[in-house]
C-alpha cells in the first residue's frame, strides 16, 4: 500500500507564505500525475494544482501568480509553494497520486491551511 505523507501546513496571516511538501512512499515507472486538492468547509474538494512527470502544470485559476508547483521525481515528491495567502485559501489540502499509463489513484490524509489575521 502505498502512502503519501503531507507536511507543512499551519496558521498564517493574510499576505503571509507556507510550503506544503507531500512525499510518496515508493517510487513507480510510468507516467503520472501529482498535485494538491483543496476543501473547505461546506464546499467540495477543488483542484489547486498538478504537475505530470513532464513537469506539465496546471493550476485553479484564483491561485495563479501566487502558488508553485513542484516535483521531485526521484523520491518522488511533491511541493506547493504558497505566497500572498488570502483568507479565502482556508481549506485543508491534500495531496493526490494519479496515474496516466498505470491504474492507481491515491491521497493523503490532508493538511489544515488557515489564513487569518
Amino acid at each position: 500500500q502505498v502512502q503519501l505523507v503531507e507536511s507543512g501546513g499551519g496558521l498564517v496571516q493574510p499576505g503571509g507564505s507556507l510550503r506544503l511538501s507531500c512525499a510518496a512512499s515508493r517510487n513507480f515507472a510510468g507516467i503520472y500525475v501529482m498535485g494538491w486538492y483543496r476543501q473547505a468547509p461546506g464546499k467540495q474538494r477543488e483542484l489547486v494544482a498538478t504537475i505530470t512527470t513532464g513537469s506539465s502544470i496546471n493550476y485553479v485559476d484564483s491561485v495563479k501568480g501566487r502558488f508553485t508547483i513542484s516535483r521531485d521525481n526521484a523520491k518522488p515528491t511533491v511541493y506547493l509553494q504558497m505566497n500572498s495567502l488570502k483568507p479565502e485559501d482556508t481549506a485543508v489540502y491534500y495531496c493526490n497520486l494519479k496515474g496516466i499509463t498505470f491504474r492507481v489513484d491515491y491521497w493523503g490524509q490532508g493538511t489544515q491551511v488557515t489564513v487569518s489575521s
